[in-house]
């Protein structure tokens, strides 16, 4: 990278510290993008004229509010909402909700900045937001998750709408918290509209979308695989969380030939050699979908597993590491681990699980490394085919979902091939999604003026 380019990054980004100090991960996000796309804003002067990326950084919204509620014993309790509504550009806004005790402001604004660029990849008209509270549902009775919900969505009501701002699930998240923030948009709006997704399918709800972050993911890990001449199959896999995300990506890749080792949660991981299997994958969807209960009940369960408490699961020799956890939760010494066992790909099932030590140590090992803005984007793909089921009032076939889901992924990585083939003719994911995201925005953005 030149000298000037390196001034510019700099220059932006210490005006972006300034400006909202203290968000790292806010930061980190925004730093990942500058870098990709700051030779193509210095060869289009008129970009830096217009301060495109500057626009793009400075969310359209945000929303903070108290969230008051009522446990089971009467006692009151205080959290703090948030909706950032980061770009508009090409469509209403569209990103998920998260309950989980780490949100905060800078974690909201990574995720929507981040999303922002995702939506744009599906090539759908998607523009990006985040939204959720510092509330956690682990250990809540339904009683106490609807009534939270109820109140959460009281506030944020008047903010979204079908074609204002579109929410979802995310960490914390799933269909039954959907269901009461729906009801009580509903009661509040008095309209039947698709303003949320992740819907059940009853009321609106598309098929294919619980699977569809983590189906995605296998389908855009394929992708990258066969650049290389390999697939899934006999592949040995090591896969963080056992959430919605993870679990459909075990499954997928299960089926597709691989071998699943492990899974986790916040308090540990599971190593089965043996590798996870129809039947092993039912107890999983029971045990975290059903009842709710923690990882290491899985290693209780089948004596071939190991469990690890206190601990993330790239320790594990593997050929793919597919991280569906959370942000940052493959350090250095992860990367490190993971290079050192003969990974050969990395592909995102999270938003930003790798930290900007880790992709170093990837990128420079020679890995297949893929960030979540593409090869997540299967989730809020299929929550994009949902809103289009919701305006035409149609229904589609799995069948129908799947083939589209597909053919966006490979979209997707068609265009990250695109953008981000170097001279020596390998394929750098983070910059060509970076900079086939930026091209879509920037061009909206420059087309609709300074608004």
């Amino acid at each position: 990278m030149d000298q000037f380019t390196q001034k510019y990054i700099e220059g932006f980004m210490g005006d972006v510290i300034a400006k909202n100090p203290g968000e790292k991960e806010f930061h980190q996000a925004v730093r990942e993008v500058v870098e990709s796309v700051a030779p193509y804003i210095i060869e289009n002067p008129q970009l830096l004229d217009q301060k495109v990326l500057e626009r793009i950084v400075e969310p359209e919204r945000i929303i903070i509010f108290r969230v008051p509620w009522t446990d089971d014993r009467g006692e009151i309790h205080i959290n703090r909402g948030f909706r950032v509504q980061c770009c508009s550009a090409i469509g209403p806004y569209k990103g998920g909700i998260r309950f989980h005790a780490s949100v905060n402001l800078s974690i909201m604004k990574f995720l929507a900045f981040e999303q922002t660029f995702k939506n744009a990849l599906t090539t759908l008209p998607m523009g990006g937001a985040k939204g959720g509270s510092d509330f956690n549902p682990r250990g809540k009775s339904d009683a106490e998750v609807m009534r939270f919900c109820q109140s959460f969505m009281t506030e944020l009501s008047r903010h979204i709408g079908a074609d204002t701002d579109v929410p979802a699930g995310d960490i914390g998240v799933g269909g039954r918290e959907i269901g009461y923030l729906f009801g009580q948009y509903k009661r509040l709006r008095d309209e039947f509209t698709g303003t949320l997704t992740g819907k059940g399918l009853a009321w609106g709800g598309s098929l294919l979308r619980p699977e569809a972050t983590g189906y995605g993911l296998c389908y855009f890990t394929e992708q990258m695989l066969a650049t290389r001449g390999e697939s899934f199959k006999g592949k040995k896999v090591d896969i963080s969380g056992a959430g919605n995300v993870a679990q459909y990506a075990a499954q997928k890749a299960m089926r597709l030939g691989a071998i699943v080792q492990t899974l986790s949660d916040s308090d540990g991981f599971i190593y089965d050699p043996e590798g996870l299997t129809e039947e092993k994958m039912a107890y999983v969807f029971e045990l975290k979908n059903i009842r709710r209960g923690r990882i290491k009940e899985y290693a209780q369960k089948y004596p071939s597993a190991t469990y690890y408490p206190g601990e993330r699961p790239w320790r594990i020799a593997c050929d793919i590491a597919l991280p569906c956890a959370t942000q940052n939760e493959i350090e250095k010494a992860d990367a490190e681990n993971l290079v050192k066992g003969g990974c050969i790909c990395v592909a995102e099932g999270a938003n930003m699980p790798s930290t900007p030590d880790a992709i170093k140590i990837f990128q420079g090992a020679g890995l297949l490394y893929s960030p979540g803005k593409a090869s997540n984007a299967g989730g809020v793909a299929t929550s994009g085919l949902e809103m289009s089921q919701n305006s035409m009032r149609q229904h589609w076939t799995a069948e129908e979902v799947d083939t589209y889901l597909r053919r966006i992924m490979s979209d997707i990585h068609a265009a990250c091939v695109k953008y981000g083939t170097e001279a020596d003719g390998t394929v750098n994911y983070v910059k060509g999604a970076n900079l086939a995201g930026f091209i879509k925005v920037a061009g909206a953005i420059t087309d609709q003026g300074l608004v």
